[in-house]
């Protein structure tokens, strides 16, 4: 299969995608504008300090679900993954509030190994099996919610929250390092690798071929299957790193909990860009859509912070379900206008002329 493209196809990618960065950008921008205007507070040090600790973990998340539905699939286990990976590793090495309780080390490994696991399964049940990647996902999320908190209570003898140290060496690598939120740093560095790997390599080339066009990427040669599996495999194992930066900020997990998280990431995604359908991806929008539901979700929570008797929560769902539709809506728009056929000027006269 030849990798050559055409330049001007390229370059037209490029300017389509730098549009819509751009387009999310002023978005972000009128957002953050808005919710200064309504409680100044939102800009404050503290504030910016909350959600870019908030952004960290669904950042991450969607990053790794980009990969995914770039294949034309979807990953609902992220989420379940992502908590119960860290409920597990908490239980197993018997981590506290202390940084000296149990064998804190050793859950950085318990947990990127969970999550790969989970990531290799629901590769091989789509992949494979052939499974709906919907249904393959929706029993692997309520298969780890479940399985994690059964072995978490065998383990301890109780269904209690797993607690994780509030500070320590595991903050300063995660989360806080004397004040600065490093996590942001994580997030930068992970995206430049993303990008790499989504559009320099021939795994990022073959997963948006599948995407495009499993069939035709099949007949030329690419073991679909295999990069297929690749794609959930690198979901779940992001799935497990947003889990230690998670816990470094939320030091108290409760079992069975998660639910929900796969459903920002991969609205996260939409906003930015990724193609519902597949065969198109966008790392940097990725980023920024998952930047606008932290700076929705937070300036709702300060914009209702005066008791106005309506839950924020409830609004930033309904807020976040009309803005994915819209992205959703203008991807099919895109596409279908990409898909129209356009006559050259000169051969629509000429047809014109004949009809006369």
């Amino acid at each position: 299969m030849s990798n050559k493209k055409n330049p001007l196809l390229k370059t037209k990618g490029l300017l389509a995608s730098g549009k819509q960065n751009f387009v999310i950008i002023l978005a972000a921008i009128v957002l953050f504008v808005v919710f200064y205007l309504i409680n100044p507070g939102f800009a404050s040090s503290s504030n910016l300090l909350t959600m870019t600790k908030a952004l960290v973990p669904y950042a991450i998340l969607s990053l790794g679900v980009t990969f995914v539905i770039a294949t034309g699939g979807i990953d609902l286990s992220i989420g379940t993954v992502c908590f119960g990976s860290a409920v597990l590793a908490g239980a197993l090495c018997r981590t506290g509030v202390s940084q000296d309780e149990g064998t804190l080390w050793l859950t950085i490994p318990i947990i990127l190994s969970t999550g790969l696991i989970f990531g290799l399964i629901n590769g091989l049940l789509v992949a494979k099996c052939k499974i709906a990647p919907f249904i393959a996902t929706l029993g692997s999320m309520l298969f780890s919610r479940g399985l994690t908190a059964v072995v978490a209570e065998a383990v301890r003898g109780t269904s209690s929250a797993i607690k994780y140290p509030s500070t320590g060496w595991f903050q300063k690598i995660f989360t806080n390092l004397n004040g600065f939120p490093i996590g942001i740093i994580w997030v930068v560095v992970l995206t430049v690798i993303c990008m790499v790997v989504m559009y320099k390599t021939k795994i990022g080339r073959y997963i948006l071929a599948i995407g495009s066009n499993e069939e035709a990427a099949r007949l030329s040669g690419i073991n679909t299957d295999k990069y297929k599996i690749t794609a959930y495999v690198i979901c779940g194992f992001f799935a497990s790193m947003a889990a230690l930066f998670y816990v470094a900020a939320n030091p108290s997990l409760n079992l069975a909990a998660g639910n929900g998280m796969e459903l920002d990431a991969v609205a996260g995604v939409y906003i930015g860009g990724t193609s519902t359908t597949g065969g198109s991806a966008t790392i940097i929008g990725t980023i920024l859509g998952a930047m606008i539901l932290v700076i929705i979700r937070q300036g709702l929570n300060l914009a209702m912070a005066g008791g106005v008797g309506i839950s924020a929560t409830n609004i930033t769902y309904a807020v976040t379900g009309i803005i994915v539709v819209g992205a959703v809506l203008l991807d099919v728009l895109k596409k279908k206008k990409a898909t129209k056929v356009k006559i050259p000027t000169e051969a629509k006269k000429k047809t014109d002329s004949v009809k006369q």
